[in-house]
């Protein structure tokens, strides 16, 4: 019997990419997995980017493999669409080639460009324009630094393109601006739709390249005839998901319901950064939105996404690797098991503190803080593990309470989706810390969410609603209750008052 008709998705996240192909067989979702690479940023002299031809020379083998084993097992291939992470993008000229490198969000370039940005234009007319919560990673800080420092590359070109959007142009020639991920740079305004772009012509910035937006779900073109030949894609569509990847994880949450007026239900998108927040029918962009440094960012079928940042298993994942630097190499279970041992609330860090943002060296970071910060510094590595792990409940609980104060409701279930979702030690830690029920899962929701909005766009799947039914059937999450909450009141106060 042949298999099932696939959609190609293509999840590229802060630290690693996959190609995974999902299809319906039996009325049941099944993704598989057929390439996977590390997404690793390049250091040219003093300067952060992204390896983008690197990237697209591992998406090509990606799709190569998966029309091979489409062919070997007598299915196809129905569709193809990109996910990336939010803010970053490359600048096309006329000749369709970058006119500038393809800069890494934590590129010191950024530093200080939020305070100059509010000396051109307000910080309260910013986010009354755009909605979203101020960093110096988003993409109008990072355009405003290269209009400070490099101008002629913003008079060469022609396209502003995110990331997602440019593999899209590399596979089917195409130029489009993906909304969800547009959404991202602070320069749309989330009550109309459309680019801000009176505020893009006070920061002095070319409007013209800034093109249409797009749907999820759009149908753009064909993988070219190029990009056929090297991989085997022949008359393959390419589908626009939500290209943003917390907004195709968004999806992919298996909560009853889509965009309610009164949400009962949070997410967190946990991943190198956690990304937590309700899904709404409407922007909310109002003082205490502001005041709070929540986000309007895109959902799909015109839903709000109203979130915040927070650092993530960024500080876990650094501490690992700067660990691996002194030959002392961990696997993550080993971390979290070795963290499960360790005395709780031993040293608290918030993994928002800017000393955390970006350290040559994550170890000496923590540990010089908590020197600092009058606390212990850690005796061994399962301390390090723990501290990462309890200081992001804690931030979990604090964005919740901020949450609930925006939407007017009580927050029931927190759904966790991600890799974060993987690591049973910070899902009942945020149980306990924020006294909610915790869904954990699916693991591969940026993947799955993506896979979704391709059904949607061919026709497979009919609405969200019934695109999660169709994780609930199958996929199975894990629940977590809380167990031992008490402790986690006096370390929330103590953290509340950390430097």
């Amino acid at each position: 019997m042949p298999a099932p008709p696939s959609h190609l998705a293509i999840d590229l996240g802060a630290s690693g990419g996959r190609v995974i192909a999902g299809s319906l067989d039996n009325g049941q979702l099944r993704l598989e997995t057929t390439h996977r690479f590390v997404n690793d940023p390049v250091f040219v002299q003093a300067s952060m980017q992204w390896d983008t031809l690197g990237l697209w020379r591992e998406i090509q083998t990606g799709l190569k493999l998966a029309a091979q084993q489409a062919e070997a097992a007598g299915g196809s291939i129905r569709s193809v669409g990109v996910d990336t992470w939010g803010v970053d993008y490359v600048l096309l000229g006329s000749d369709n080639q970058p006119v500038a490198p393809a800069y890494h969000y934590r590129d010191h370039r950024n530093d200080g460009m939020v305070e100059k940005a509010f000396e051109i234009v307000p910080r309260d007319e910013i986010f009354a324009a755009t909605g979203l919560q101020f960093m110096q990673i988003n993409s109008l800080y990072q355009l405003l630094s290269a209009q400070q420092t490099n101008p002629q590359r913003l008079q060469l070109a022609e396209s502003f393109l995110m990331m997602a959007d440019y593999f899209h142009w590399l596979l089917c020639g195409e130029r489009s601006v993906e909304i969800t991920n547009a959404s991202t740079s602070q320069m749309l305004n989330p009550q109309t739709g459309d680019w801000a772009g009176a505020l893009i012509e006070r920061m002095g910035l070319p409007r013209r390249i800034f093109g249409p937006l797009s749907q999820p779900g759009t149908v753009l073109a064909p993988i070219q005839p190029s990009v056929a030949a090297r991989t085997g894609l022949n008359d393959v569509p390419v589908i626009l998901p939500a290209s943003h990847d917390t907004a195709s994880a968004v999806l992919a949450v298996p909560a009853q319901g889509f965009a309610p007026e009164k949400p009962d239900w949070c997410y967190i998108s946990s991943g190198t950064w956690s990304l937590m927040g309700c899904e709404l029918p409407a922007p909310l962009v109002n003082a205490r939105c502001a005041e709070l440094n929540f986000t309007n960012e895109g959902g799909v079928r015109g839903s709000t996404r109203l979130l915040k940042n927070i650092g993530g298993l960024w500080v876990f994942q650094q501490i690992r690797a700067a660990l691996e630097r002194r030959g002392q190499a961990a696997s993550w279970s080993e971390m979290v098991a070795e963290a499960e041992q360790s005395p709780p609330f031993a040293l608290l860090i918030d993994p928002d503190h800017e000393e955390f943002l970006a350290p040559a060296d994550m170890v000496d970071a923590i540990c010089g803080y908590a020197g600092r910060s009058g606390q212990p510094v850690p005796a061994d590595n399962g301390a390090l593990y723990r501290a990462a792990l309890e200081g992001l409940a804690l931030r979990y609980r604090i964005c919740l309470e901020m949450l609930e104060s925006l939407v007017g409701n009580s927050i029931r279930t927190i759904h966790v989706v991600g890799g974060g979702s993987m690591n049973h030690l910070l899902c009942q830690m945020t149980a306990d810390a924020c006294r909610r029920e915790v869904v954990a899962g699916p693991g591969e929701a940026t993947a799955t969410g993506n896979v979704l909005m391709q059904m949607i766009g061919s026709g497979l799947l009919q609405s969200v609603d019934e695109a999660r039914a169709l994780v609930r059937d199958s996929m199975q999450p894990t629940t977590f209750e809380p167990r031992n909450p008490d402790p986690w009141d006096e370390a929330a106060e103590k953290f509340v008052q950390l430097p």
